[in-house]
């Protein structure tokens, strides 16, 4: 089925990976083996949970100002402009951060879905609701990360996922992709494949 839409990862998929999340949850009082922090931070008690909030929101401001694309970002986004597929964004961030970032780099994004918009990634939440946005089905969709929730995401909904295996855990996530890429712009292969056949 042809392609007609990609959902990209924000940090570490459309900007090189920069969080330290090993230090930010020692920051906010947590192991190093508690899990994904926003997940943690749920478990919070109120007080608590608004510190975390604190450092989570100014760890993502920093990653905002010092954001750098990945290679062949804007290339691979300016050709997929020109197919007339779709652009989305879904990121655990926040959806400000992420046109923040588009407006940092000049970059055109149809549509961001971040943390406030609803359920985060694993969930397919995202993913089905940037599809309904692009009147698209799933599986006419790929998504794109780095890492293991963007792929369950994808999964979880029926979309194509790819996984751009620039995460030192790469190896550990590849038995849930559909496809692995190296750099960004082998989405543009991929979708010339299934939109030739």
């Amino acid at each position: 089925m042809a392609i007609k839409a990609v959902i990209f990862d924000l940090d570490g998929t459309i900007t090189r990976p920069f969080f330290d999340f090993d230090a930010i949850r020692a920051e906010m009082g947590l192991g190093k083996d508690s899990g994904p922090i926003l997940e943690s931070m749920e478990k919070m008690a109120p007080e608590q949970r608004r510190r975390a909030e604190e450092i989570l929101y100014f760890h993502e401001r920093w990653a905002v100002t010092q954001s750098r694309l990945n290679t062949g970002t804007k290339r691979t986004l300016s050709a997929l402009r020109r197919a007339q597929i779709y652009i989305g964004i879904l990121t655990r961030n926040r959806r400000a951060n992420a046109l923040a970032i588009a407006q940092k780099h000049s970059l055109r994004f149809d549509a961001a879905i971040g943390r406030e918009d609803g359920p985060v990634k694993p969930d397919a939440f995202g993913v089905l609701k940037l599809c309904r946005q692009f009147s698209v089905k799933p599986e006419q969709t790929l998504v794109v990360g780095d890492y293991l929730f963007d792929l369950l995401s994808a999964r979880a909904s029926g979309a194509v996922a790819v996984l751009l295996t620039n995460n030192n855990r790469a190896e550990e996530f590849s038995k849930h992709a559909d496809f692995t890429i190296e750099k960004i712009g082998q989405v543009l292969e991929i979708i010339e494949v299934r939109n030739s056949t």
